[in-house]
């Protein structure tokens, strides 16, 4: 659970961190991002794998293949999925829809919470209960503001916690699964890096896009790597609540980005932030209560050694 937790807000760091990353990488557009994201993460990535002991899970997918030739249509269904999301996390700061994708983000969770109840009948603590009623409080009030759901905001929210749920029947609910993803989308991304557009002319006019592309690599592949491991070492629920912390990082950057948060838009963030309090709340009550109860242990056992002397 812990080392899930820890997985979890590290990824959720190092998105806060690509969302203005971004910035570094004009005068590519978000298509051309998008396609050397690809290129650049997948080797970063092999190496995350060599490092984590999981590039196992690569032969695994690739023997059950031969054994089950139609699970070959999921993993391209899979890489659509997961790729199309990483190509919306580029465009939304790139094109002014930043905020549109972060409240996405902000009800994902609330998805994924609804997945864990209802299919994996995971329980809710009175912590978590409350965090979830803080949460929809500001969903909502979105949606009664604006009338409806931008298309960005819908998109993140619903597939992905459609994406996780099916890695996990598929069983390729590992860095090998997520691994495919990149390297089936290979193609487009080496057309949309080619012959699509004129990037290495870019590139050569402006060498630090060099330097830009392995740092968006190694992010990607750390933040990326990290959220997908925990997303298998995680109850659905928990993971989806951690989940909380993505979307206020994504805001606060596109806020330094030059978007800013309206007047009316408070009421909807303000209520989601709270819910993500009382989660860190919680952590921490947990944490303390563990940390006694090991001390507790500790002393007993002195006092037992102590007797039999």
């Amino acid at each position: 659970m812990y080392k899930g937790v820890a997985l979890s807000v590290l990824a959720s760091i190092t998105f806060g961190v690509l969302y203005f990353y971004t910035q570094f990488l004009k005068p590519l557009d978000s298509e051309q991002t998008f396609a050397w994201r690809m290129l650049a993460t997948l080797p970063f990535l092999t190496l995350f794998m060599w490092w984590t002991g999981d590039l196992k899970y690569i032969a695994e997918i690739f023997k059950r293949i031969f054994k089950q030739p139609a699970l070959f249509i999921w993993l391209i269904i899979s890489s659509v999925m997961c790729t199309s999301q990483l190509w919306l996390f580029l465009w939304g700061p790139m094109n002014g829809r930043g905020l549109e994708v972060s409240l996405g983000y902000f009800l994902l969770p609330l998805v994924m919470v609804l997945i864990g109840c209802v299919i994996y009948k995971e329980k809710l603590s009175k912590w978590q209960l409350a965090a979830v009623l803080f949460a929809c409080m500001g969903v909502g009030h979105e949606l009664w503001r604006i009338g409806s759901i931008a298309w960005e905001t819908a998109y993140v929210a619903v597939a992905y916690p459609v994406y996780f749920f099916l890695r996990r029947a598929f069983k390729t609910d590992h860095l090998g699964g997520f691994w495919w993803d990149l390297f089936l989308i290979l193609p487009v991304a080496i057309y949309l890096a080619t012959l699509y557009s004129d990037s290495f002319n870019l590139i050569a006019q402006f060498p630090h896009l060099i330097l830009a592309i392995l740092g968006l690599g190694f992010l990607s592949a750390f933040g990326l790597g990290s959220y997908m491991l925990a997303s298998r070492y995680l109850p659905f629920v928990i993971f989806g609540l951690l989940s909380y912390l993505e979307p206020i990082l994504l805001a606060f950057s596109s806020i330094i980005l030059g978007e800013r948060i309206k007047a009316a838009e408070w009421f909807t963030y303000i209520p989601i932030w709270f819910a993500v309090l009382l989660l860190i709340v919680e952590g921490s009550i947990h944490l303390v209560k563990q940390q006694q109860k090991q001390k507790a242990l500790s002393k007993n056992l002195e006092n037992y050694q102590e007797r039999l002397k």
